[in-house]
C-alpha cells in the first residue's frame, strides 16, 4: 500500500508536490509543510503523534501510484 501523498499542507495550505522535498507526516499521514512542523515542534496536532520526513514519489511512478488530489487545508 503506497502513502496517500496529501497535496498540500494541513495548517497553512501551502502546496505539497509528491516528488517534492519538504513535507512532513504522522502515523496518519496529516501532512504538514517544514515551515509548520517546526512551528508544531515536530508533534501532529491532529493526533499528538510525531512528524518525520515525507519520502518523494518520483513522477515516473505516479501514474501507476497517482498522489492524492484532494486538499485537506481548511481556511478558518
Amino acid at each position: 500500500m503506497a502513502l496517500e501523498m496529501r497535496p498540500d499542507c494541513a495548517r497553512c495550505g501551502a502546496d505539497l508536490p509528491a516528488e517534492a522535498p519538504g513535507a512532513f507526516i504522522c502515523s496518519f499521514e496529516c501532512t504538514y509543510c517544514a515551515e509548520c512542523a517546526e512551528n508544531l515542534d515536530d508533534l501532529c496536532p491532529e493526533c499528538g503523534g510525531e512528524l518525520t520526513d515525507r519520502p518523494t514519489r518520483a513522477k515516473k511512478h505516479q501514474d501507476a501510484a497517482p498522489p492524492s488530489k484532494v486538499r485537506r487545508y481548511k481556511a478558518k
